[in-house]
């Protein structure tokens, strides 16, 4: 990776991101609920400007809430507003059925097919 940003909260939840030379990946820490969105849409924002291509790594969310659904299904129209394009990967199991059950998984099954790690 090119470079890296952290910034965190006092609940814990810390948002974590790395520059590579084809895209941005941000990673998160901790319970991804309403009270930690305005840090991830931070930090989202930032990387729609500096990449085309941004990854959402979910690999140390342990849970994330409604709001946190929704932050990232709005996270994910705002960046194919501004010509990005966002993937999400390693969700965990209950991530994954939070999303199936929301019919939110069709917005990033193209992850999977293209190799990426969304499971």
């Amino acid at each position: 990776m090119v470079g890296s940003k952290a910034a965190s909260t006092a609940r814990g939840f810390r948002v974590q991101q790395k520059e590579s030379e084809d895209c941005t990946v941000v990673e998160c820490f901790g319970r991804l609920t309403s009270e930690n969105l305005p840090l991830l849409k931070d930090a989202m924002r930032e990387a729609c400007e500096r990449k085309v291509r941004i990854v959402l790594d979910l690999r140390e969310v342990p849970m994330m809430d409604s709001s946190g659904l929704g932050a990232v299904v709005t996270l994910h129209v705002s960046a194919r507003t501004r010509g990005c394009s966002l993937e999400v990967v390693n969700a965990s199991k209950q991530i994954l059925e939070l999303f199936s059950m929301t019919n939110v998984l069709s917005l990033f099954e193209a992850t999977g097919r293209c190799g990426g790690r969304l499971m």
